[in-house]
């Protein structure tokens, strides 16, 4: 059964806090958290572990024992969704007194390294949410076969169609909110998980009036463990931007 997390500080030790929702990440977690942690800019990780089976959260546990101040865990009591965990992980933000908080796969294929060009422009209140682009400045994804790549530059270009959204990189999972962005949005009505959450999540903040900046980021396709991908993940996040439209237009957004 999931043990409880511990009780984080009431003040933290850092302003900025990178939530990382895992499901069988016991490959990559251990190595994300120590390049995270390397950091030149001082980062707080918060994991939010959906039961995996592989020992993803005994890994976390493992770090804890020596950065017990910076790496926190939230263990759920199954597989529940990327939406619902990064809905988690803002709240334990908001509610733990942290200003920067990103978002970021466990994989490794959004690198730590990315993370201090992320947080610069929040902390210099030039915007308001910064997004780790795969398509500001040209196509920066390495190892995806060219259909993976259709697909995702397709669905780009429907999602802004659709919502106007402006910004290339519609469905981006690395990227960095002020927490009055967090603090503004009506967490409690996002209901979508998958590529379609990240969308969701853009237009709001777009919507709500907040400043919005690309930057140009490699995302390099995972080599260890299995891709979340799913058929189910893709048919959401099309019919999500036209309930996100028709919501908008009848000010029920």
């Amino acid at each position: 059964m999931p043990t409880a997390p511990p009780p984080a500080p009431t003040t933290p030790t850092t302003d900025a806090l990178v939530i990382i929702p895992t499901y069988n990440e016991a490959d990559n977690i251990g190595q994300v958290i120590d390049l995270v942690l390397a950091q030149p800019t001082p980062i707080s990780i918060l994991v939010v572990d959906d039961n995996s089976a592989d020992g993803t959260a005994e890994v976390v546990r493992s770090k804890q024992s020596t950065a017990s101040d910076r790496v926190h865990l939230l263990e759920r009591s199954g597989k529940l969704g990327l939406g619902t965990a990064y809905l988690r992980g803002f709240r334990y933000a908001l509610a733990h007194g942290f200003t920067y908080v990103c978002e970021m796969d466990a994989d490794l294929s959004h690198d730590p390294d990315d993370l201090p060009r992320l947080i610069a422009p929040v902390r210099a209140d030039e915007v308001d949410l910064t997004i780790g682009s795969r398509y500001i400045q040209g196509v920066r994804v390495i190892n995806w076969p060219l259909s993976r790549l259709v697909l995702s530059y397709s669905a780009g270009l429907y999602t802004r169609t659709i919502t106007r959204l402006p910004i290339l990189d519609v469905t981006a999972g690395f990227k960095c909110f002020h927490r009055r962005v967090l603090e503004t949005l009506p967490l409690d009505r996002v209901n979508s998980n998958g590529y379609a959450f990240q969308v969701e999540m853009h237009y709001r903040t777009w919507r709500a009036g907040f400043r919005m900046r690309e930057v140009p980021v490699i995302f390099t396709e995972r080599t260890e463990g299995q891709s979340k991908m799913s058929r189910e993940i893709v048919v959401e996040a099309a019919l999500k931007v036209w309930e996100l439209r028709l919501r908008d237009l009848i000010g029920l957004l």
